[in-house]
């Protein structure tokens, strides 16, 4: 009996491919995961210069304006030390009258600090006038708390250019020439007057802080505009 002949056994070969596709994508998952992971930590960098520009920010406006607040405090002290402290060379006079009258007073200063006047006033809200004003008028406008500029001859051009530019930045105040007077340029609040040499004398600007609607004042807020001229 003859025997049979076998056939040759198939040995099971791996498929080709198959461990280097598992490779793959375990590499591309991992590379993923490396990605994300970069892209997270480069958010949480993103998001901490976010907050400590806006922490240096809003500290820089904070500092800014304490600054400027403490800027205009020291400001209103200083205006507010010079409203209390006397002005050397100015005087002072009491016991003015305030009677309105129609006719003319002679007033025992040049120019006048006070008294019996006009029932008018002069505009005095920065006004700068070219020629004398009546006295009666003018000295409503100082019980209305004006501060009232006077010059004669003796007074420079410079100097008459530097004093209507202060008057016209100052409401409550006037400038008028005043041929008569003493004194080369003259100062005038309500019952309180100084006389000076030149626009440059630091007390001008002192004057104005203390007296424009100053403590002096005899009638505070009362109009310095709309009068019949």
């Amino acid at each position: 009996m003859g025997s049979a002949s076998k056939q040759p056994t198939k040995q099971q070969q791996p498929a080709k491919g198959k461990g280097t596709v598992k490779g793959s994508t375990a590499e591309r998952r991992a590379r993923i995961a490396e990605l994300r992971a970069e892209e997270q930590r480069r958010d949480r960098r993103n998001k901490i210069l976010a907050i400590t520009l806006g922490v240096v920010l809003v500290g820089g406006m904070v500092g800014g304006g304490a600054w400027i607040a403490l800027d205009a405090k020291a400001k209103k002290d200083k205006e507010t030390a010079a409203a209390k402290a006397p002005i050397d060379g100015v005087q002072t006079f009491d016991n003015l009258s305030r009677n309105h009258v129609q006719t003319t007073v002679t007033y025992p200063q040049t120019p006048p600090v006070g008294g019996d006047h006009n029932p008018m006033w002069l505009n005095c809200m920065g006004t700068v006038y070219d020629k004398p004003v009546e006295n009666e008028k003018a000295v409503h406008a100082l019980e209305h708390g004006a501060v009232w500029v006077t010059y004669n001859s003796k007074a420079s051009a410079e100097d008459i250019n530097t004093l209507s530019s202060k008057v016209k930045s100052t409401p409550y105040s006037f400038i008028s020439p005043y041929p008569d007077e003493k004194g080369t340029i003259t100062l005038t609040a309500w019952g309180t007057q100084l006389s000076v040499d030149s626009a440059s004398d630091p007390r001008v600007g002192t004057f104005f802080t203390k007296y424009v609607q100053g403590p002096q004042t005899q009638e505070p807020g009362a109009s310095c505009s709309a009068a019949v001229m």
